[in-house]
């Protein structure tokens, strides 16, 4: 629904302005930023980067710091942030507001778990290790966690579960918050099921796309598991022996690159 939304935006924005920059890639998928790119929209790497006086954040949010240069900057801002994303933000102010140092169970280097550190007044950390917590000297006992809207629900149960039972939080006081998107734990749960009645699964989705890796993991732990961004990108090899395939995609990934990807494993077969 975010990614949905947030396509929906840029095409709207750029077909009123001609053409617009989004900061970063408003998705983590090649063939939808190309398609993208035809209808008038560049993506620029930061801030300093920006020529026109448009601009359109990611699906994925950004921090506090980049809303108030757009704003000083006098740029228009077209604001695509998920709303589970948004959700999550909230939460981390909520955290830094009543005094919680912020844990999230997620990937440092995402552009949403930037967005979302940039809400706690520089008062936390991203982690998916409980050993790098011990690194932090006098780790505050007042603790909110919460977690990257894309991962995988049973991870973030089980670094829960550990963070629990270490001594190191022993007598502190923990405040969780489960900000994973509803939409990306059905489309687990859809393609785990599927991954079980299968003898092979493809995840049509971007190499930069957490989501789209997060299934693969997750189906490969039943089944042999793929990730593909094209049809072009299919191993004929990986079909030997095969006699059920199963397809399912990331959050980011458009309908036309879906049916390539089956139009050529039926070409295959």
């Amino acid at each position: 629904m975010g990614v949905r939304r947030a396509i929906d935006i840029v095409e709207r924005a750029a077909a009123e302005h001609g053409s617009v920059e989004t900061l970063g890639a408003i998705v983590h998928n090649q063939p939808v930023l190309r398609k993208l790119a035809e209808k008038g929209v560049s993506v620029v790497k930061d801030m300093s980067d920006v020529k026109g006086k448009v601009l359109v954040t990611s699906s994925h949010g950004v921090s506090p710091e980049v809303a108030e240069e757009i704003k000083r900057r006098s740029i228009e801002p077209i604001d695509t942030t998920c709303p589970f994303v948004k959700r999550a933000q909230i939460t981390a102010e909520r955290f830094a507001k009543d005094g919680f140092y912020t844990i999230v169970f997620g990937d440092a280097a995402h552009p949403e778990v930037k967005g979302i550190l940039g809400r706690t007044g520089d008062k936390g950390i991203a982690t998916m290790d409980i050993e790098s917590l011990l690194k932090i000297a006098s780790l505050p006992r007042r603790l909110g966690i919460l977690s990257q809207t894309t991962q995988i629900p049973a991870s973030f149960a089980e670094f829960i579960k550990k963070l629990l039972v270490s001594p190191l939080f022993k007598d502190a006081e923990l405040r969780i918050v489960d900000t994973i998107c509803h939409d990306i734990r059905q489309r687990q749960i859809n393609s785990l099921e599927l991954a079980r009645g299968c003898d092979l699964v493809l995840v049509v989705g971007g190499h930069t796309s957490a989501n789209s890796r997060h299934l693969v993991e997750l189906c490969a732990t039943v089944t042999p598991t793929y990730l593909v961004e094209t049809a072009d990108e299919i191993n004929p090899e990986w079909l030997n022996g095969k006699n059920c395939i199963g397809v399912t995609s990331g959050a980011s990934t458009d309908q036309c690159t879906i049916d390539e990807v089956v139009a050529r494993l039926e070409e295959l077969a």
